[in-house]
């Protein structure tokens, strides 16, 4: 039987404070010290991923409620649906990572990684049973959690690997 994949959401109260920044270097910082990373983003509003013209968007287009795509190092598939999955959903999809980080997803009942900025609101929006930590720009930021200054990469990455990944220490 094979281990549940952690999952962390790194959220925020709304959008500009930072989150695919601080992701895209988190990703970067967990890789280099070897582990797997996969990696979720929420969209609001709607994404198309097939280019219009080419195969996959003319069998969509054509009905395919499932479209896939295999190539020599990789493949996607696009599976429409009713409804929105719950990240945990997806996250179950993933193969050969050793964590998942998705950003957004604040109503999620995973774990959270906040992101606050000063100029946009001090707020904390998750749930406390959920808020992990917080990153922030913000030096006297009360939080029942440990708080990261928002370019603490390597301190963030740290605690994610020794509260997250404490299976994979020996690495």
């Amino acid at each position: 039987m094979s281990a549940v994949i952690p999952l962390v959401a790194i959220v925020a109260g709304q959008s500009g404070t930072g989150k695919t920044t601080l992701m895209e270097r988190l990703i970067a910082a967990l890789q280099q010290r070897g582990y797997a990373v996969g990696a979720i983003k929420s969209d609001a509003h709607g994404f198309e991923m097939d280019q219009p013209g080419k195969d996959t968007w003319r069998f969509s287009r054509a009905g395919a409620r499932a479209t896939a795509i295999i190539g020599p190092q990789q493949y996607a598939l696009i599976q429409r649906s009713e409804e929105k999955k719950d990240v945990r959903e997806i996250a179950a999809l993933m193969q050969g990572v050793d964590i998942i980080l998705a950003e957004g997803f604040k109503s999620a009942a995973v774990p959270h990684i906040e992101v606050v900025r000063r100029e946009l609101g001090t707020t904390l929006v998750s749930p406390l049973q959920h808020l992990v930590a917080v990153a922030t720009d913000i030096r006297d930021l009360a939080a029942p959690v440990p708080i990261f200054a928002l370019d603490d990469i390597e301190g963030i990455a740290d605690f994610i690997e020794r509260v997250f990944l404490k299976e994979h220490a020996s690495r």
